[in-house]
């Protein structure tokens, strides 16, 4: 394709206000433009890096014996309801109605439209197992967009559905996925890791993500060094540090100003393991009152897992008043579960002696408060954040805490929409059962911001070869005749895989773009190489240029390891 044809523009400088690497860069570059708060257009080279990441993955779907769909973005409302999904998606599902009133949503996933699809499709045993797969677009009402392609409200992504007979069959074709998961990544030329995680609104039994570390993610993962467990810190599991001692005498005692737990271990000169912490939640039903130490934080994943509701937010000032709660000096202590309230205890409580915890009265706070003499719950449950600061459960050795951007995930959900649903086969037996479904999702905007995260240097970013929006930028240096003659028929032979720089710009303005643009190799046409019949071909990661016969160029475009291999002709005669 020629430069002055295609539709872009690069700059030198984007807004104060973006930070990531990939954000600034494929603005920059000119492959995305911002239209809005987590809006982002794709401009021709985002395009083609896009349908690049889409051949890879398709092709690795195809030899899965995936079927491609493409499953309308709008739903109609009934269908979430029929799962339970229409309360516990919460305000990721956006509801609007239609000029005759009838209420549909923008679907950010599509489980219960692909049981709606492949309904009439499958009636008996037979016709199991079945994947089909899609690249959809999706809307999220995501309230803090950020980081450019990172978190979007409108994004791209490649969803796949299984469905098997059995939950033994799903659990064959399970780690097939997970393998080609990490080929996919692997292709893309990044280093993905797997992750233990939740559930969340997807529902189902099991769960893992696919991350690559990266400080511009927003997502944190917890890996062991010595065994290797690895598993998302909102659901990872670790030791709590014990505390021993007999139960003394329940006090209250004057706590002023000492609203927050640092200014209340200060005061009373205590580890934050010695505290208790009650938080209150709300959920669609009612509130949730959720306690744990003060040397961790509540979980929210693990606690929506426990109670079995959505998590809609933090109680207000007001809520708290209302049900007879001190802000600032909450306790669980004088509260019992009712059809307003549920009481979940963090296992670490329930196991600690002599805890401090607020009085629900302002200024003050309970000493020497124990489990089940002082307090009780519905529940006792791991609600807690395991950390950097707590030993592996599995192996006892040391936790790290590192910054990720999540890139895919596989859930393995049972008959979690299909029993909901009525979806069922005729078994050989003339009984019927509920399918068992798989769902597989990879984030494609996000993925092609953590290729540039991970491939960049300060000249601007580097695209893995497979990837590439054009393998070569071809450019000249001279105006003679002669030279823009071969350097149009070099274009002409080459068409296909390269961007020909044909601009009445300088060479150095060339120069830097091709560096920012991140194109695999830079051909170079010359006076001095069209004497010796050949063409400089600077590869854009190393920087090593070589001079390489005309007639060898197109093998560097169609063979990735060729330049490695290829002999450097620049001091032959």
């Amino acid at each position: 394709m020629r430069y002055s044809q295609l539709f872009t523009r690069t700059s030198r400088q984007v807004s104060r206000d973006v930070k990531a690497a990939s954000h600034s860069l494929l603005l920059r570059a000119g492959f995305v433009r911002q239209l809005g708060p987590g809006l982002y257009a794709y401009l021709p080279l985002g395009q083609r890096v896009l349908k690049n990441i889409r051949r890879i993955i398709d092709d690795e779907m195809q030899q899965l014996g995936g079927c491609e769909v493409l499953i309308p973005l709008v739903n109609p409302v009934e269908i979430w309801r029929s799962s339970g999904r229409d309360e516990s998606a919460g305000n990721a599902l956006l509801h609007f109605s239609d000029s005759s009133g009838r209420e549909l949503v923008l679907a950010p996933t599509h489980e219960e439209a692909v049981v709606e699809l492949v309904r009439a499709s499958i009636n008996s045993y037979r016709d199991l197992p079945l994947f089909v797969y899609q690249f959809q677009g999706k809307f999220r009402d995501e309230k803090r967009p950020r980081h450019g392609l990172l978190r979007l409200r409108e994004f791209m992504m490649k969803d796949g559905y299984s469905f098997h007979r059995s939950f033994s069959d799903l659990n064959t074709f399970f780690p097939k996925v997970f393998s080609s998961y990490e080929r996919i990544f692997r292709r893309c030329g990044i280093d993905a890791i797997a992750a233990e995680a939740g559930v969340g609104i997807m529902g189902g039994e099991r769960a893992y993500e696919f991350h690559t570390f990266s400080e511009a993610g927003d997502d944190v993962i917890v890996r062991c060094k010595t065994c290797g467990y690895t598993a998302n810190r909102e659901i990872a599991v670790g030791q709590k540090a014990t505390c021993g001692g007999s139960p003394k005498e329940l006090q209250i005692i004057a706590t002023p100003d000492c609203n927050t737990m640092a200014k209340l271990a200060r005061f009373l000169d205590l580890p934050r393991q010695r505290l208790a912490k009650t938080m209150i939640f709300r959920t669609n039903n009612h509130l949730i009152m959720a306690v744990v130490r003060a040397d961790s934080q509540v979980s929210l994943e693990k606690l929506t897992q426990v109670c079995g509701e959505t998590i809609t937010g933090l109680a207000s000032p007001a809520d708290l008043r209302q049900a007879g709660m001190s802000p600032g000096y909450v306790s669980v202590i004088g509260f019992s579960v009712s059809d307003q309230l549920d009481i979940i205890v963090d296992d670490a409580v329930a196991n600690t002696p002599n805890l401090v915890m607020g009085a629900n009265r302002e200024g003050y706070h309970c000493i020497n408060a124990n489990f089940g003499r002082d307090f009780e719950s519905g529940k006792v449950a791991d609600i807690a954040r395991i950390g950097a600061h707590n030993p592996c459960l599995h192996c006892g050795g040391d936790l790290q805490e590192r910054t990720s951007i999540e890139l895919g995930n596989i859930f393995r959900l049972g008959t979690f929409y299909t029993k909901r649903m009525g979806l069922e086969v005729q078994e050989d037996n003339g009984g019927r059962v509920y399918p068992c479904m798989g769902a597989y999702g990879i984030g494609m905007d996000r993925l092609m911001a953590a290729v540039v995260e991970r491939h960049h240097d300060e000249r601007g970013i580097i695209w893995p070869f497979d990837l590439a929006p054009f393998r070569g930028y071809l450019l000249s240096i001279g105006k003679s005749l002669r030279l823009n003659e071969l350097t149009e028929s070099l274009y002409r032979e080459l068409k296909q895989y390269v961007l020909f720089d044909d601009r009445p710009e300088s060479i150095s303005s060339k120069m830097k773009e091709a560096h920012l643009l991140g194109i695999p190799y830079l051909l170079i046409v010359s006076p001095d190489t069209i004497a010796s019949g050949m063409v400089e071909v600077v590869e854009r990661r190393s920087l090593v240029s070589k001079h390489v016969p005309t007639a060898m160029v197109i093998n560097i475009l169609e063979d990735r390891h060729e330049f490695s291999r290829m002999e450097d002709h620049s001091n032959r005669n």
